[in-house]
């Protein structure tokens, strides 16, 4: 364990910089719409499934042009809201809709926006690899939210990011999730790992 703890810290500082890199080269240009146009060709969603996003923050891809479109197409969307040490919380949001201040900064819906449930959940990260790992930074939150929202019900966790954040192999520990896809500027990749049957509901595939 502390190995893996060691590797992912020295990792995480590498990883930074490679999205920095990436981010400034193309942050501010047509990545993020390749990120949406990647994803909703190659993820199949059921009609009613609910999204939980991310607001960007620093140099992480920005996923609202994704939200934006899978808005339009009838999906509730949703915001994470940071409890410490808690499971991440979130609360529906349009994209009309004031954001308030939350922890670390990150802007969040206002309390009055109702707590709603995942079917899909945007991760973003530091780091992954095509078999669904993931370097986040350090905290455990989305390790926490993913099995609990699994213990409810099913869930398709996909990571968002750039391409050049792809490492050869992520070192995970046993509270590391897995990611069942991958989408960068690049293409959509479904993870290659064991299969679960529930990804019917949700793929198209």
């Amino acid at each position: 364990m502390a190995d893996v703890s060691e590797q992912k810290r020295e990792l995480r500082v590498q990883a930074a910089e490679k999205r920095r890199a990436a981010h400034g080269a193309d942050g501010a240009g047509a990545a993020p719409e390749a990120v949406r146009d990647h994803f909703l060709k190659a993820i199949a969603l059921r009609r009613n499934a609910v999204i939980g996003g991310y607001w960007p923050i620093a140099n992480e891809m920005d996923v609202r042009p994704l939200l934006n479109a899978l808005y339009a197409r009838g999906h509730m969307c949703a915001l994470p809201e940071v409890h410490r040490g808690q499971p991440l919380t979130f609360r529906r949001w349009r994209p009309d809709d004031a954001l308030v201040p939350g922890i670390f900064g990150i802007s969040v819906p206002e309390r009055r926006a109702a707590v709603v449930v995942p079917d899909v959940l945007l991760v973003p990260l530091l780091a992954f690899d095509y078999r669904g790992g993931r370097i986040g930074y350090g905290a455990g939150y989305y390790d926490r939210t993913i099995p609990a929202i699994r213990n409810a019900k099913p869930l398709l966790s996909v990571g968002i990011g750039y391409a050049a954040q792809e490492l050869a192999r992520v070192p995970q520990d046993s509270l590391d999730q897995r990611l069942d896809w991958v989408v960068t500027e690049a293409g959509a990749q479904r993870s290659e790992r064991r299969r679960f049957p529930w990804l019917r509901r949700f793929l198209g595939s």
